[in-house]
């Protein structure tokens, strides 16, 4: 990571925490929307010139010590705080792979064994590599590129696809930043920052919020053009034969209105694909 990046972390997050959370008074005539430099350096027993150089960037490698006492000032919760470890270099990082990346074939006839989930594979940079039938058609509508970032911001349809973009969008840039923090060397990633920073205001006003957050079990509305409105729950699993890559998989309530939306989302797709398989004449 760059210098800057443990400090920018450190600011972002010490402007989200009020007196209040950590039990210190407001006081008068405060500046700044949450602790200011020297609170928080009270309240992880460390001097205040010392926490100055952490945000600074003159100081890069705080020891094990330090960085859980300013988790637990900043109330940062697991994954906030191992991106922090990382940052400062205190997490095992692994070695950057720039080889193209597979899906083993076991997971891929997994998946397609599953008709009524939608699922994906998500690669260490959230280029979705792979998908079975129902995960195809239920993410066709963003046909911008084949990764799941430059969709949310760069394909107009997402606005419209996610029902609450502006969440979607947030917690897509979080889980990227762990992914990115956990292989900070990764040019495929580090390209994505760069562009996306240039092309969306959007993008580079969420990335300045420094938070980093994996997938977790969550529902997500879509407005799909084909099928209306469908409200899914969503699991989202390391895949353990390659480290980085993530499957993610949609569930309907049973019975639902959701899952009779699914079933539809199926039989259009298998419609399709046999349409497309039927000899010209």
């Amino acid at each position: 990571m760059s210098s800057g990046e443990l400090g920018a972390f450190l600011r972002a997050h010490r402007a989200l925490v009020t007196p209040a959370q950590v039990a210190l008074a407001p006081g008068h005539g405060r500046r700044v929307p949450g602790l200011r430099r020297e609170e928080v350096a009270l309240l992880a027993g460390v001097s205040v010139d010392y926490y100055v150089r952490l945000e600074q960037g003159r100081e890069r490698h705080p020891s094990v010590q330090v960085l859980d006492a300013l988790s637990g000032v900043l109330l940062l919760d697991d994954d906030a705080r191992l991106h922090l470890y990382r940052l400062a270099d205190v997490a095992p990082l692994p070695a950057v792979d720039t080889s193209p990346e597979r899906v083993d074939p076991d997971l891929l006839r997994l998946m397609e064994a599953w008709p009524d989930n939608p699922a994906l594979v998500l690669g260490r940079s959230y280029d979705v590599l792979a998908g079975n039938r129902l995960g195809a058609a239920l993410f066709a509508p963003l046909t911008h590129s084949g990764n799941l970032l430059l969709n949310v911001f760069l394909d107009p349809a997402a606005r419209t696809f996610y029902a609450d973009w502006s969440r979607a969008a947030v917690n897509t840039v979080a889980g990227f930043r762990l992914q990115h923090g956990a292989r900070p060397g990764d040019p495929r990633a580090r390209h994505l920052v760069r562009h996306l920073t240039q092309q969306s205001p959007d993008f580079a006003r969420i990335w300045a919020r420094q938070e980093a957050r994996g997938k977790s079990a969550e529902e997500k509305t879509f407005l799909h053009p084909g099928v209306g409105r469908v409200t899914l729950r969503m699991q989202t699993l390391d895949v353990r034969s390659a480290p980085g890559q993530q499957l993610v998989v949609y569930l309907a309530e049973p019975g639902s209105s959701d899952s009779d939306a699914l079933r539809l989302l199926g039989s259009l797709a298998a419609e399709r694909d046999q349409a497309q398989e039927l000899p010209e004449h």
